[in-house]
């Protein structure tokens, strides 16, 4: 039982970063426009030779 003391803590640590990483990613706007990916994937008018 006394494991609980140190797994309790880091789990809501852990949590604690993910959920930082959540925000910061709002906050980059990560997530600002999710149409257009799927849209952009679609799209036939693409180079099929990269550039030098």
């Amino acid at each position: 039982m006394e494991i609980l003391a140190y797994l309790i803590p880091a789990s809501l640590f852990l949590g604690g970063v993910g959920l930082a990483a959540f925000f910061w990613a709002l906050k980059s706007k990560q997530f600002e426009d999710p149409q257009g990916d799927a849209n952009r994937i679609l799209k036939t008018d693409y180079d099929d030779r990269p550039k030098p």
